[in-house]
């Protein structure tokens, strides 16, 4: 939730937490916002803080809409609703290059 004076937003988000080597990325598509941590917890943690300051800077600096419109939110009935997340695959791919 945004600590801006007289603004209260609350949204629900996919986060989506993987696993590079030592380290835990978490990221959400409908923000395409990322961090890391050393554990997962941390990640959590530490996007949770990212989505407060974008969120912050956002309403701070006017842009809420223009921005929110820009990922492909949608303004109902004067609340924000992010994209739709409807599926999360493993996909396998066979590439084959000619050079």
């Amino acid at each position: 939730m945004s600590r801006v004076a007289g603004v209260n937003f609350n949204v629900s988000l996919p986060v989506v937490i993987l696993r590079e080597g030592k380290h835990f990325i978490a990221h959400s598509p409908v923000l395409d916002l990322s961090t890391s941590g050393k554990s997962f917890e941390e990640a959590k943690r530490r996007f949770s803080e990212v989505v407060e300051i974008f969120f912050e800077e956002l309403i701070q600096m006017g842009t809420l809409d223009d921005v929110l419109g820009d990922l492909g939110w949608q303004k109902v009935r004067k609340k924000w609703q992010p994209p739709t997340l409807i599926a999360q695959e493993q996909e396998n791919f066979r590439l084959k290059f000619v050079s």
